[in-house]
């Protein structure tokens, strides 16, 4: 019966996005609020039919209901709770469900936190939101009904895939999916824009902090999904370039380019267009990665077997959802009218170069995800494009964006001083030329993009430095110097939190994937093996049992100079149902780096197979990724950038709207920008 209830919600819930999709448009042409506002009342009627529908089919894996098929196939009635709950996005079906909460969720959230905006720009929003629900609502419906029966019913599940019963894999989809489907409501946004034939400051201060929650959960997502590559594979790397790893990283590159283009739409009216085309590319890569995931054309461990007939129903929303936005966009842009002027030596300068490389890069990524699909669908040729090319690419296309980083804070608005920024961040230049140095020096020959990407690193967490004390006037009047750093703005804060971040990933990639020291070994008890510094012991090796496994552990004492550091117990696991064999790494980190143990197959004669690796800096990665998302709340909680519209003084904006004499008020900022008037044109 609990199945039927979710079944019967997403139906209701498909019926209600169809609604919410059209008749707002009808109301606009007939100049009718009630069905303007109709749209909203659907996403809130949208998204309780979700929360049914997935607490549903949540509660058939808690309670190991055999009769549904998708919990047959992807649960066990061994396997821990929090693993049961795991399961219920772990799949295909699953995790669609979860795709289409989390797109009512935030055309809920517009319809609740839009009601300050314009009538017919909300309505046109909210109905391209619940447009997108219904396609996705649609192909549950039609490809991927979660709640379908078995008959009969099972005695046992399949179990989950072992390697995603990991706590990482907990969160990690449900992160990511919120990013994608945040940059939803960016997308439609500018659709709306489109449709209505303007795009004003206003419009990028309406829609930067949608953008920017999505960039920080994506930024989540991303960082928990290297993490769990990093620990629960046993290869000890972070990233490989996987495809579905591509899919989630376009879009972020997309975002952080859009997040920067809006701030110049918010200050000086310029390049509406190319915000407009960037929010549409950001959305699209979203659904590209949902195609690559689900449509069955890579094989990966993130990504989900599916059949033809799923593959060709996305392939044909994917079509309809990008080529229907990037058609309007030819047919609607050549009438946004330009906005202001600027010089080549600008702050806006600084972020079109930006965009342009955050752009080229996620072209390239998308080329050389690509490529290889392409050309086996036409000629069944198989090749790999690897790590070496997005590599070469990053380091090409990123390190000029990393020196831009540094200079654009520090110039004016519409007319910059180079030579005058140049000079405040002279201490940061001098800061990189001796790091890189004095690593070239302490590491030998062979190190020069090493050195290259540490100097970078180093370069950009000290302009980030400068940056704040010239903010703060601290060499003109430290004695004033602290009251100025209390009052900076939060939106300041999260910039120079999110650079920071950046410098220290950098530092993180840079130096972890340089010096790290790895050891293959076999190993009896009582035998050692020096990695670096360090020397790694077995101790003993024993088996173990788990709720649902059986398992090898060893036990190793890591000594520095005699002194015990940690000790590891690294696991080779052996799961029932499904059989699938898994390696469990144990890994200690320190504030230099971190110690990391696999054990392997047994060499007979008591010898076991062991990789051992010490990493150096490599945490890096995930506090930097920390404090980018820092960054990103704070500039979020600013009062300035509130989701929906700006709050500033209680003072109005009157809004015309179109056919009709009742105004609706908008707030305005303390920013000349956001307190101009908009009008929405008939």
């Amino acid at each position: 019966m609990i199945a039927e209830i979710g079944h019967f919600a997403v139906i209701l819930a498909l019926i209600a996005s169809l609604i919410g999709a059209t008749f707002p448009h009808v109301g606009i042409a007939r100049n009718d609020d009630r069905l303007m506002i109709l749209g909203g009342r659907m996403a809130y009627v949208q998204f309780v039919c979700m929360i049914v529908a997935f607490g549903a089919l949540m509660y058939s894996y808690v309670i190991s209901d055999f009769s549904v098929l998708n919990v047959a196939t992807n649960s066990h009635s061994a396997k821990p709770l929090l693993y049961k709950i795991a399961g219920t996005w772990g799949n295909h079906e699953g995790s669609l469900l979860l795709w289409a909460l989390m797109l009512s969720l935030f055309a809920a959230a517009v319809a609740l936190r839009g009601k300050r905006l314009p009538l017919r720009f909300q309505s046109r929003a909210i109905a391209v939101q619940n447009l997108l629900g219904f396609g996705f609502l649609l192909f549950i419906v039609a490809t991927s009904n979660p709640f379908e029966r078995l008959d009969p019913v099972a005695i046992e599940g399949n179990g989950l895939n072992p390697l995603l019963q990991d706590p990482g894999l907990i969160f990690h989809p449900p992160m990511l999916y919120l990013g994608y489907v945040g940059l939803s409501a960016a997308f439609s946004f500018a659709v709306a824009a489109l449709i209505e034939g303007e795009v004003s400051p206003a419009w990028a201060r309406w829609v930067r902090p949608w953008t920017l929650a999505a960039w920080v959960l994506l930024t989540g997502g991303i960082a928990l999904g290297s993490w769990w590559a990093y620990y629960e594979l046993g290869w000890g790397g972070w990233w490989f370039w996987d495809p579905v790893e591509n899919a989630s990283f376009m879009p972020w590159l997309a975002a952080t380019a859009l997040l920067h283009s809006a701030i110049v739409v918010e200050k000086r009216d310029a390049l509406k267009s190319w915000t407009i085309l960037l929010a549409i590319i950001a959305f699209s890569l979203s659904l590209l990665g949902t195609f690559i995931v689900r449509s069955g054309v890579v094989v990966s461990v993130h990504a989900f077997a599916s059949d033809p007939t799923r593959g060709i129903f996305i392939l044909g929303f994917l079509a309809f959802v990008i080529g229907g936005s990037l058609a309007l966009y030819a047919w609607r842009a050549p009438s946004l009218v330009p906005g202001g002027l600027f010089g080549m030596v600008s702050r806006e300068s600084a972020l079109v170069l930006n965009n342009i490389l955050l752009s080229t890069f996620a072209g390239v990524v998308l080329v050389g995800t690509l490529y290889p699909l392409v050309l086996e669908a036409f000629d069944g040729s198989q090749i790999s494009v690897g790590p070496p090319f997005f590599e070469f690419a990053a380091a090409v296309l990123m390190s000029p964006l990393v020196i831009a980083l540094g200079f654009g804070p520090l110039l004016a608005w519409k007319r910059g001083n180079l030579s005058r920024a140049a000079r405040i961040l002279l201490p940061a230049f001098l800061a990189a030329v001796l790091g890189g140095i004095a690593l070239t020096l302490s590491a030998g020959t062979g190190v020069v993009m090493t050195a290259f990407g540490f100097a970078l690193a180093l370069y950009l967490a000290v302009s980030v430095l400068l940056e704040i004390a010239g903010r703060i006037q601290l060499f003109k009047a430290p004695g004033k110097a602290f009251g100025r750093l209390r009052s900076l703005p939060r939106a300041s804060w999260g910039m120079a939190f999110a650079h920071f971040g950046l410098a220290i990933v950098i530092l993180g990639m840079t130096v972890s994937e340089a010096f790290t020291d790895e050891t293959l070994t076999v190993l009896r008890p009582g035998e050692g093996a020096e990695v670096g510094d360090y020397v790694f012991t077995l101790k003993s090796v024993e088996g173990t049992t788990g709720p649902n496994y059986t398992a090898v552990r060893g036990t190793l004492d890591v000594t520095e100079n005699g002194r015990l550091i940690t000790v590891l117990t690294p696991e080779d696991r052996v799961y029932t149902n499904p059989v699938t064999n898994t390696t469990e790494a144990s890994i200690t980190p320190l504030f230099s780096g971190d110690l990391y143990a696999v054990i392997g197959e047994s060499a007979g004669g008591g010898a076991w197979s062991m990789r051992l690796y010490f990493k150096p800096m490599i945490s890096g990665l995930w506090v930097g990724s920390i404090m980018m998302m820092l960054g990103g709340l704070l500039s979020l909680s600013d009062r300035r950038l509130r989701i929906g519209s700006p709050e500033g003084r209680k003072k109005h904006a009157s809004v015309k709207t179109a056919g009709g004499d009742q105004a609706t008020k908008q707030p305005s900022s303390d920013t000349a920008a956001a307190s101009a008037k908009v009008e929405t044109p008939a």
